[in-house]
Parts: C-alpha cells; sequence; structure tokens
C-alpha cells in the first residue's frame, strides 16, 4: 500500500491526505470556530451543567470545556470527586473577578491583564493550575517592575512560590537600589527586611554614600526607629565614605552624635582614613566595596560633524575595554540636545536639526537596541539641560531660536505626558541640569546677554526654586555630574577664555571648591559618572573640535585620557546606561 500523500485543496484551512483506497480531511479551523460558539453557548445559559459560585455571583459552565482547559476542574471531575456530581460547587482560595476571567480564557485562550488584575488572575491562575496563564501573568508583573512596586512585586511572587519572579525581582531592588530607596514600599520594611538589603554585597550604587542615605531615610519615616540606627548603621561600609563626607554629612546627624554605639563606628571609619598604617590591621566587610559597583556603557548622541551637520549618529564607550562601538542611529539630527537616562533607556530632548529648533523627543531601549519616539515637549528648545529624579524626568531652560528660555517642563514616561512647572529665576541656555538630593539644579548657562555663575536649585514638592551658592567661574557650555554626593561642574565658556578648570560643590555646606583642571580646555564638554569616576567626553577647545575624553578620580585628584570618540567631535548629548 502506498503512503499518504498531501493534495492541495483551494479550500482554506482544510487538509487533504490520499492513498490509493482512502482519503483523511482535515478540517484545521474547527475547534477555533468550535470554541466561540460553545463560548455564546455558555453565555446563553444553554446546555450548562455546572454552577460555579463566590461572593454572591453564579457563573454557568459546562464540565466538560472547564475539565479540558482547567486541571483543576479536570481533576475535580475526572476523578469522582463529591463535587463532580453536584450541579453547584462553591468555590474557595479565588475571587470572583478572576474566576469569571479564567472561565472565559477556558472558553476562548484569551485573557486580557492590566495592573488592577493581574495579581487576581495570577492567584487564581495559580489555585487553578493554569501553568501557562501564571506564567504570563509573572512577565507582564516583570514588564512592569518599577522602583515604587518592585519589593511588593517580589514578596507577592514569594507567596505564590513564584522564585523565577521573586529572583528578577530582587535583583532589580539590586541593581536600582537607590532609586528603590526612595519609595514607600522600602519606607515600610520591616526592621529585619532592611537589614537584609543594606547588608546585601550586591547592590549596584555610585558609592557608599547612597547606601548611608538609604539607612537614615528609613529611620527618620518613623520616629520610634531612632532605637535601631546603630544596628542599621553598622551595616553602612562607613570606611568607605569619604573623609569629608563623614565629617559634613554622617557627623552632623543628631540621632548619630547622640548614640555612644554610632559615634564608635564613626571614629573607627575615621581611624581607617586619618591612621593608614592601621588598616590592614583593620579589614572586613566594611572596607571591601559592594560587589556591583555600578557599570555603565557611555552613550554620545548627536551633535556635530567636522563641517558643522547636525548628527543622529550613537556610539558608546566600554569602559572596562576602553574600547567605542556603535549603536542604532536616531530617527532625526540632532545637535545641542538634552539628554537623560531613566532605569536604561536613553531620552534624547529637542536639540537642532540644523533648520529647526525641535520639541520632538525619542527613547533608546539598550535591551530590544532600538530608538522610539514619545510625546514632544511642550516647547522647541535647543542647548536645554535634562536630568532624571525619581520617575520623572525635567526638562530646563534652552533656547527656542528666538529667546533664551526660563520655562521648566517635567515628563512622566508611564503616562507619556508632560507639565509645566515653576520657571527658574533666569533663563538659561547652555546650562547644565542635574539631580542632587532630591533637588534638580540649573548652573551656569547665558540669558543671550550675560554669562552666569549662579546656581539654583528646584524642589519637587512645593514646585519652587531657590538660590544656591554661585560657581566661582561664569560658565556656559558646561558640564555637570553627580559623584559621591557632590556636584562637578567642568570646562566650558566665561565669555573670554575656553575653561579646563573644575569646581565641586557641597550639598551641605553649600560651598564651592576648585579640584584638579582638566588637561584640556573643553567648551560643549559633556560630563557624566561612572564606576565612581567622571568622564569629561569631547567639547571645543577655541581651535578644534575634540574627540578626545578624560577620566578624573577623585582618590588621587587627577585626570587621565581614555580612548578618544570614534564617530563623534566637539559637544555631544551623553547618558550612561548600567550594565547588568
Amino acid at each position: 500500500m502506498s503512503s499518504l500523500r498531501p493534495m492541495s485543496s483551494c479550500y482554506e484551512h482544510n487538509v487533504y491526505e490520499m492513498n490509493n483506497e482512502s482519503m483523511v480531511f482535515q478540517q484545521n479551523d474547527l475547534f477555533p470556530l468550535a470554541f466561540p460558539c460553545m463560548e455564546e453557548i455558555r453565555r446563553q445559559g444553554r446546555l450548562c451543567d455546572v454552577v460555579l459560585k463566590i461572593d454572591g455571583q453564579d457563573f454557568s459552565a459546562h464540565k466538560i470545556v472547564l475539565a479540558a482547559t482547567i486541571p483543576y476542574f479536570h481533576a475535580m471531575f475526572m476523578n469522582d470527586m463529591v463535587e463532580s456530581r453536584n450541579k453547584e460547587i462553591e468555590m474557595k482560595c479565588i475571587d470572583a473577578m478572576a474566576l469569571e476571567a479564567l472561565i472565559n480564557f477556558a472558553y476562548s485562550g484569551r485573557v486580557i491583564l492590566d495592573k488592577n488584575n493581574v495579581q487576581s488572575i495570577m492567584i487564581g491562575a495559580s489555585f487553578l493550575q493554569l501553568s501557562k496563564v501564571r506564567d504570563a501573568c509573572a512577565n507582564y508583573l516583570l514588564q512592569g517592575l518599577h522602583p515604587q512596586n518592585a519589593i511588593g512585586v517580589r514578596d507577592f511572587a514569594d507567596s505564590l512560590g513564584c522564585p523565577s519572579l521573586a529572583d528578577s525581582a530582587e535583583k532589580y531592588i539590586e541593581t536600582y537600589f537607590h532609586e528603590v530607596s526612595l519609595h514607600e514600599e522600602y519606607l515600610n520594611l520591616s526592621l529585619a527586611e532592611v537589614k537584609t538589603l543594606l547588608n546585601k554585597n550586591e547592590l549596584r550604587v555610585e558609592s557608599e554614600e547612597q547606601v548611608f542615605e538609604a539607612c537614615m531615610r528609613w529611620i527618620k519615616h518613623r520616629d520610634c526607629r531612632k532605637e535601631f540606627l546603630p544596628e542599621l548603621l553598622a551595616l553602612v561600609r562607613l570606611p568607605l565614605l569619604s573623609p569629608l563626607y563623614i565629617t559634613d554629612r554622617v557627623g552632623t546627624e543628631e540621632a548619630i552624635r547622640y548614640s555612644l554605639q554610632c559615634r564608635d563606628l564613626l571614629d573607627e571609619a575615621r581611624t581607617y582614613h586619618l591612621i593608614p598604617e592601621r588598616r590592614a590591621l583593620m579589614q572586613s566587610f566594611k572596607t571591601e566595596p559592594r560587589a556591583c559597583e555600578v557599570k555603565g556603557y557611555i552613550y554620545v548622541v548627536g551633535g556635530l560633524n567636522k563641517h558643522g551637520d547636525s548628527l543622529s549618529t550613537v556610539e558608546y564607550y566600554d569602559p572596562k575595554t576602553n574600547t567605542w562601538h556603535m549603536a542604532p542611529p536616531m530617527s532625526m539630527l540632532r545637535s545641542r540636545l538634552g539628554v537623560a537616562v531613566l532605569r536604561s533607556q536613553l531620552y534624547a530632548f529637542g536639540g537642532y536639526n540644523g533648520k529647526d529648533r525641535l520639541a520632538s523627543v525619542e527613547v533608546y531601549d539598550a535591551t530590544k537596541k532600538e530608538w522610539s519616539s514619545v510625546s514632544p515637549m511642550q516647547c522647541k528648545r535647543s542647548a536645554l539641560g535634562a536630568t532624571a529624579l525619581g520617575d520623572i524626568i525635567y526638562v530646563c531652560g534652552g533656547y527656542d531660536g528666538v529667546t533664551s528660555l526660563n520655562s521648566v517642563e517635567r515628563y512622566h514616561p508611564l503616562t507619556n505626558t508632560w507639565f509645566s512647572l515653576a520657571p527658574m529665576n533666569k533663563s538659561r541656555s547652555a546650562g547644565a541640569v542635574i539631580a542632587c538630593q532630591g533637588y534638580i539644579y540649573a548652573l551656569g548657562g547665558h540669558d543671550g546677554l550675560s554669562i552666569f555663575d549662579s546656581v539654583e536649585r528646584y524642589d519637587p514638592n512645593s514646585n519652587t526654586w531657590t538660590e544656591a551658592a554661585p560657581m566661582l567661574t561664569k560658565r556656559c557650555r558646561l558640564g555637570v555630574a553627580m559623584l559621591g554626593g557632590k556636584l562637578y561642574a567642568c570646562g566650558g565658556y566665561d565669555g573670554s577664555t575656553f575653561l579646563q578648570t573644575v569646581e565641586m560643590y557641597n550639598p551641605y555646606t553649600n560651598k564651592w571648591t576648585y579640584v584638579a583642571p582638566m588637561n584640556a580646555q573643553r567648551s560643549r564638554v559633556a560630563l557624566t559618572a561612572n564606576m565612581g569616576k567622571l568622564w569629561a567626553v569631547g567639547g571645543y577647545d577655541g581651535i578644534s573640535n575634540l574627540v578626545s575624553v578624560e577620566v578624573y578620580d577623585p582618590k588621587t585628584d587627577q585626570w587621565t585620557y581614555a580612548a578618544p570618540m570614534v564617530a563623534h567631535e566637539g559637544g555631544v548629548g551623553l547618558g550612561v546606561i548600567s550594565v547588568p
């Protein structure tokens, strides 16, 4: 007998297989057509042979469908359990909304998940043993991880015995510890939970100062927690803090000054710094940096080429290998743009395309390696400042093609919306903007007439701007970054000189001091912090656009050169995306 062979058909979804004696006909769309029909029969209440009752609500269904699609009911109806003979079944351990959604799933193979129902449906899917629905819920929660909800998602996953989601949420908490520590879930942790977290070697922090600040935020959240300060402070690696920070910040905390145990911990850290010859005898976990010191790729976007044309080009620098690599270009040409990074996504704001100032915004997803457009700013801006604080991105000042701006906007990525905020006290074009210790700082710049040394800071809680201590030097087209709780302003132009000086601002003392100057004069310089150091990229020295990169080590107060850019020169947009 010859084997069956396929035969082509003009009927879509049908398959014919023939041999010399017989033909097999298969209608591939039978079940996709049948289940919607069964769902309609159920909704009409016809041929139903079971009613599931919960919280005063009744849901009619067909046992054969439930048994075929939901393992829980398969076990119930096929193993001669008491319920298999009942017309009505009282349901427990699941809420009515989730039960209805999962009954609908049994007939349609489809369930709609959103932030309001996903946890209930995941609980219900776990109870009904719908592993694929449970996995879909876990994936939805994983995709929606955020500093505001990561601890809650981890605890929820633990309660359901979902280790993969719990582990992913835990890693997220470690990776974005600083951001997580700013939210209520962290502040509401128990003493045991916060001790476990602060003790982790895997916390990805820019410096140990972020761990200290997180410790103090938890302590100050409730008055009754002061008694726990010695326990928590013992988990902060105080010897890793700078002597200046220990004196100006840690030593000025009232609760620490009035605690003998805390003072002893502080004295130990001071001894570590003041008597280097004793350090070999003081080695412990407190003197070892956290294992996951933040490493990031430094992304350079847009800018100008040697002919003065705007670019869409993107490249990134790997500090571990001291090499540059190309990345997908932006969708638009942009020079004099603003850049901010929020949880591994890099946003490019406004800028100049060679003809017009731009209001458009696009975002780069490093995981997908692709750019996408988001809602535009409320006004066109080039030479603007941008920074992220918490879950929000702020853009300040700039130039709209007519005048320098003092207007400020904030962008909410979760809702893709913009809101206007209180304007700055000065119009600032080619200034610098940075988030530090819960405030937004705007530094330097010009208004078309004067170049500023002034600094002002924005309080998001009161929507107000107040003056801070001015810089030691007037600067526009400067670079700014935060490292170790301090602000660093470098380079720029003062109206007559292209600058290579660098100054540091201590927000606790409201004072500026000079640190070592860069090796080159750099106006239009981009500055960022990465791996405990500062990176000054590109710029203009008064004669040439620069491709060179310098690195500042605060421990030695010295600048050294790194590998130069490959595809850019001069002024660029800059952002760091953390690498897991």
